[in-house]
């Protein structure tokens, strides 16, 4: 994001506070200031993004967490969308938060760096309702056991009794378009510049998911990895253009299971 476009944002944000909205309740004004008029036409999918607080009680949790990637992520992911599937996915992605009244318009839930949310009591509750009445969650850019510990903290809240599991490779989500057979770390692009595909102790690479009881994958956990650098730097020369291309096969059929199941 430009220096000039993230003091826009911030201030935009201090306004909605100031004038006594929920700090992280998105109004039309709001979704037009960030994606353009165009995020009003319907679609059958958009790419929605999760405005969560952090730990410290700010909307924006550390340095815009929740708006890290955006709007180039977006952006080239919805342009692989259009041309590699059939989808009508809206032209432009939207925002929403757990308490939003729009959240049940919205199927399809992207989280980013969910090693800085904070979920309360009340959103936890609204989360888990929102998931088991068929609404599907990816969780990204998150790295480290430090982070993972910050990550389970909260969806604990959301799933006291469901456990976090390894997706396993049968899955659905793993062949519903793409068969994914390809377990590669997809790094950040500062990761990629340091010589490395991981980041603090995360150097593993793990899809971990929390399923319903008719066995319907509802989250899906990208842990250690960063899919978001992977869509936002599509065009960015020193990105390496397979972790680009692993990274939209993902994102392609984590939308069409959402779809489907």
């Amino acid at each position: 994001m430009s220096t000039r476009r993230g003091i826009r944002v911030l201030g935009m944000l201090a306004g909605v506070a100031a004038v006594g909205l929920c700090a992280v309740s998105w109004s039309q004004q709001a979704q037009e200031f960030l994606y353009g008029s165009g995020a009003k036409r319907p679609s059958e999918f958009h790419f929605t993004r999760l405005a969560y607080q952090g730990r410290n009680g700010v909307a924006r949790g550390r340095r815009g967490s929740w708006l890290t990637d955006w709007p180039e992520a977006e952006e080239h992911l919805l342009g692989g969308v259009h041309r590699l599937t059939r989808i009508d996915a809206g032209e432009q992605g939207r925002a929403v938060s757990l308490m939003d009244e729009e959240l049940f318009d919205y199927p399809w839930l992207y989280a980013v760096e969910v090693g800085y949310w904070y979920l309360d009591d009340t959103e936890a509750a609204r989360m888990r309702d929102y998931l088991l009445r068929g609404g599907f969650l990816i969780v990204d850019d998150f790295h480290g056991s430090r982070e993972w510990a910050s990550f389970v903290d909260s969806m604990q809240r959301v799933f006291p009794d469901r456990p976090i599991v390894e997706i396993p490779q049968a899955d659905p989500v793993m062949h519903v378009l793409y068969d994914l057979n390809e377990r590669a770390q997809i790094p950040g692009l500062g990761a990629v510049l340091s010589g490395v595909t991981y980041e603090k102790d995360g150097t593993v690479p793990h899809w971990r998911g929390i399923y319903d009881d008719q066995g319907r994958l509802m989250v899906v956990i990208d842990f250690n990895m960063d899919m978001g650098d992977a869509w936002e730097h599509a065009d960015t020369p020193y990105y390496p253009e397979k972790y680009t291309a692993l990274a939209y096969r993902y994102a392609i059929n984590y939308i069409l299971y959402s779809m489907t199941h």
